[in-house]
Parts: C-alpha cells; sequence; structure tokens
C-alpha cells in the first residue's frame, strides 16, 4: 500500500512526539506536523511533580527530543494553537488560527486535562492544578520552608506533589476520601505501608476525609484552608488539587469517532484505530482492550504513551506492530522509587519478600500477586532490577513458588530459573 500523502498528529505530548519519531524510524518521509496546545516543544509530564517541581533547571532534561530534533527530522512542530475542527469527510483538521491542515492519516494524542473540584476551579487565588509545565512553575514559586500546602488527592500525583513539598520544607497535608490510599492500583497491605511511610516522612494524611467547605480570607474569595467533614481545618497557603484525569475528547467526539461510555476514552482497536480507520488515538485519550484486565481500558502511563505510539506509526504505515508489553508503571516519593509491573485485580493473593520499617533509611520491598501460582502483578520499593529480573515469568505465564519467593535470604535469580525450570515440559 501506497504511504500517506500527509500526516497531522494532534497533541505534542509524550504520545505524539514519540510517534513522530516513530513515523520517521520507520521511513516516512512524507508531510507530518504536530499540533501542540502549549507554547513549549514536548516534554515528559512525569518530572513534573518531581524534579521540576524541585528545580527549574530540570525543565531541560523533561524535553523529549533535543530542540533540534524537529528541524533535522523535517517534522513540522506548531506550538501554542489549538485544533478545533475535525471534518473527516474532507480529511482536514482547522486550528484556531484559521490554517486547515489536510491529512491522509491523523493521530489523535490529545491526552487529557485534570479534573477540577468545583468548589477550587482553575485561577482560584492559592489553587493549583499540576498538568502542565506552567502549572508546576506556579507551584514551585511557592513551596519554600513552613509554607503550609494541603493536597487533595492522595493518588500517585497527589503523592508525589505532596513529597516534593515536603522535601522543599513544607508543611503537608493530604486529603484522600477513599479509606486507604490508591485502592485501585495497589495491594491493601502495601497501601497501609505507604500511608505509614508517607506518615514517617512527615506528611499529615487524612483518609477517608471529605472537604465541607472552604475557609477564605477576609475578601471572600482567596481559601485560607480546607474545612472537612470531621469539623477539622486544614490552614492552606497553597492547595494542590489532584482527583484525576478527564481525557481530552472534544475533537473526537464532535467528530463522531466512537467514545468508550465507561471511561469517556476515544475506544481504539489493538492497532490503535478509532471507529473511522483513517484516524487513531493514542495516549490518555485512548480507550483500548486490555486482554489482562479483560476489558477496555485507559492507562494512563508514560510507558503506554511510548507504547501505544509505536504501535500507532506502524498501523499508519501498514507494518508490522510490535508486540504488547506487560504494564508498567513507576514512581518517586518519600524517599522511594516504587516500580508496578502488571495491573492488580481483587483476587489476587500477594507474598511480601523483605521486610523493612516504614521509617527505614532505604527500605528494599517486593509485593508480588499470583492467582493460582500465576504472577499478575508486582510492586517493588527500591527494588527496581530485581523487578526487571521477573518479568519474564509474568509475560510468559510462569507458574511460581510463592513461599520460595518470600524467602529473602535466598538469591532471586535461582528462584526465578527453578521456576521457569519446574514450569517446562518433561
Amino acid at each position: 500500500m501506497a504511504a500517506p500523502a500527509s500526516i497531522v498528529i494532534v497533541g505534542a505530548g509524550q504520545g505524539g512526539a514519540m510517534a513522530a519519531n516513530a513515523l520517521r524510524a520507520l521511513g516516512y518521509t512524507g508531510p507530518l506536523t504536530l499540533i501542540g496546545r502549549e507554547p513549549h516543544a514536548p516534554y515528559e509530564r512525569p518530572p513534573l511533580s518531581k524534579a521540576v517541581l524541585r528545580d527549574a533547571d530540570a525543565e531541560h532534561a523533561a524535553a523529549i527530543h533535543p530542540h533540534t530534533f524537529y528541524a533535522e527530522q523535517d517534522i513540522r512542530l506548531m506550538r501554542g494553537i489549538e485544533a478545533l475542527a475535525l471534518d473527516r469527510a474532507r480529511r482536514e483538521i482547522r486550528l484556531a488560527d484559521g490554517t486547515v491542515l489536510a491529512y491522509d492519516r491523523c493521530l489523535l494524542a490529545t491526552g487529557g486535562q485534570a479534573r477540577e473540584l468545583p468548589a477550587l476551579p482553575r485561577g482560584t487565588p492559592k489553587v493549583h492544578y499540576v498538568r502542565t509545565l506552567d502549572d508546576a512553575r506556579g507551584l514551585r514559586a511557592c513551596l519554600r520552608a513552613g509554607a503550609r500546602v494541603v493536597v487533595v488527592g492522595g493518588g500517585f500525583l497527589g503523592l508525589e506533589v505532596a513529597s516534593t513539598a515536603l522535601a522543599s520544607g513544607a508543611e503537608v497535608a493530604v486529603i484522600e476520601s477513599a479509606q486507604r490510599l490508591l485502592p485501585n492500583a495497589l495491594p491493601a497491605p502495601f497501601s497501609r505501608w505507604l500511608a505509614a511511610r508517607a506518615a514517617a516522612s512527615g506528611a499529615r494524611l487524612r483518609l477517608g476525609a471529605r472537604i465541607a467547605s472552604v475557609a477564605c480570607e477576609a475578601d471572600g474569595r482567596t481559601p485560607a484552608g480546607l474545612v472537612l467533614d470531621s469539623g477539622e481545618t486544614l490552614p492552606a497557603d497553597a492547595i494542590v488539587v489532584a482527583i484525576g484525569l478527564q481525557p481530552e475528547v472534544t475533537l473526537a467526539r464532535a467528530a463522531g469517532l466512537e467514545i468508550d461510555p465507561h471511561n469517556g476514552g476515544i475506544r481504539v482497536d489493538a492497532c490503535c484505530r478509532s471507529s473511522d480507520p483513517d484516524i487513531l488515538a493514542i495516549g490518555d485519550c485512548a480507550s483500548q482492550h486490555r486482554d489482562f484486565l479483560g476489558r477496555h481500558a485507559r492507562l494512563e502511563s508514560w510507558q503506554n504513551a511510548n507504547e501505544q505510539a509505536r504501535v500507532a506509526a506502524a498501523a499508519m504505515l501498514d507494518a508490522e506492530p510490535p508486540a504488547p508489553p506487560y504494564p508498567w508503571f513507576w514512581t518517586d516519593q518519600f524517599g522511594c522509587n516504587i516500580q508496578m509491573l502488571g495491573m492488580p485485580d481483587g483476587d489476587l493473593v500477594y507474598t511480601c519478600r523483605g521486610d523493612a520499617e516504614p521509617g527505614a533509611q532505604a527500605p528494599r520491598l517486593i509485593w508480588l500477586g499470583h492467582r493460582d501460582g500465576l504472577p499478575v502483578h508486582g510492586v517493588a520499593v527500591n527494588a527496581a532490577a530485581d523487578l526487571r529480573q521477573m518479568r519474564v515469568l509474568f509475560e510468559r505465564g510462569t507458574r511460581i513458588d510463592p513461599a520460595g519467593f518470600a524467602d529473602a535470604s535466598a538469591a532471586l535469580k535461582p528462584w526465578i530459573k527453578a521456576c521457569q525450570q519446574a514450569a517446562a515440559p518433561a
């Protein structure tokens, strides 16, 4: 099949930038346009709540590609402009400045927007959302010794912000409506361990708590703190709202593409094609069937954006797609690097390797979730290399020996080899 006459990528984040790179790497030489609503060149978002929030110098390292990359690869990068309409019949995209771009293939990598609390909308004095580089810059200016920071949301983003704020010398409180941290992402034992770790680091956790009202200063508009349903008031010099992501599907919905009714993402097939095969979608805005979950889902992760970018690039060029990897996530918080392999499920049995106190200087632990001996989910604290060694067991569906795994006195590599040998056909 002939190569596309032109390709337009809407969304200049992780997925869009990596897809543009993948297209050129696969040999596509035709017109390639990358459109971003932010004025900045494509950058990685994970550092926004960590390194970039700590240090302005880290902004340079967050760039996805060197500043010369787009010109060298003949990629037209259009920054600070929004795509307003997608005309499928004409195969055109209309931009906010009146520009109309024709496409043969279109890739939607539009990501999402931070969910807002009606009582604390964007633009409210002292209220911060952390989704963009400019958001991180605004919050960074508020983090100082003695500052009172209240984080609404005990998910990965909220906990990363809390950890960074504590490192800056701020006093931090975290409000989470669930009874434990990250109930949909972590096993209960690790969730309790992480809460204890956060508390040992200085964070004041308010679990199972809800905001009853906003205490305001004399002007009646500027928040002075948050009042919880328990009656407790948490004074605040800065309030960070981190309550999740709303997928950005405005273009797709208006164009009549199929939207997943359960998660709000653009529904795509295994090759990231939407209900219109000439329009693909990747990253936070895309809903794809996940065999390990048995349903469609949106995966909001750095790895997923990268992998789907490669799959979509191959699909647009009718090339063989890469094999899907086992899901992988990571976070840095409270002095720990936490790596996660796979996804949790309610029927998993967890076994822990290691026994570190939450307040230990350098804890090292792995929780392994299995179903009848088949590994499904792994969570490692400061043990990324160990979890990477175990990845082969997950990918091949190799049954494990949980008791042998829990024995931290025995080396991990021989245990992995023994599991593989036991599973090998006679």
